[in-house]
């Protein structure tokens, strides 16, 4: 069976969309982690907690992550989160383990899409768009299907360099 060959074109537009997908879980990441930061009115803001979106979830898992926020779990809660996002994030710029990354990227998005289920399709308050079932969420994990799919780790980045260094080791090695 012949592999299939993407065009550059192709081949540049999936490792754009792995990267801007990378680069969001990045800076979720970031934000997370070195927050507290600086409000305009220069007061620091308190440090970031998962707690205040889980307890206003409505979704299909809001009531389990709801009882685990209630039982103490939300440092673990939020370490696990704070610790994935940075993972995802490095793993898709960097094209490195991809397609854990991107299998890691799509449960953590379909999790968060479970937890507010866009039902309602009148705007809510503090919200940007109006939504009926599709959201940001639920497309950024379409795209990332896309990624996983479609293997970007064959096309460039650390999985790459990883594969072709596998290949010519065993080249040698064949008599």
């Amino acid at each position: 069976m012949n592999p299939i060959t993407y065009r550059p074109l192709q081949q540049i537009a999936l490792i754009v969309l792995r990267t801007v997908i990378g680069w969001h879980f990045l800076y979720e990441a970031y934000y997370k982690i070195w927050s507290p930061a600086w409000g305009p009115s220069g007061t620091p803001l308190p440090r970031w907690t998962s707690a205040g979106y889980l307890k206003g979830a409505s979704g299909p898992f809001a009531g389990l992550f709801q009882r685990m926020v209630d039982g103490g779990w939300t440092v673990w809660i939020d370490r696990s989160v704070k610790i994935a996002l940075l993972l995802i994030g490095l793993s898709l710029i960097l094209g490195l383990f991809t397609r854990i990354g991107a299998a890691a990227a799509l449960f953590f998005l379909s999790l968060f899409y479970l937890l507010y289920l866009p039902l309602n399709g009148v705007p809510q308050p503090g919200s940007e768009g109006t939504y009926l079932i599709v959201n940001k969420t639920l497309i950024e994990a379409a795209a990332v299907f896309v990624l996983l799919v479609f293997d970007t780790g064959a096309i460039a980045g650390l999985d790459l360099l990883l594969r072709r260094r596998k290949s010519r080791n065993t080249r040698e090695e064949t008599p």
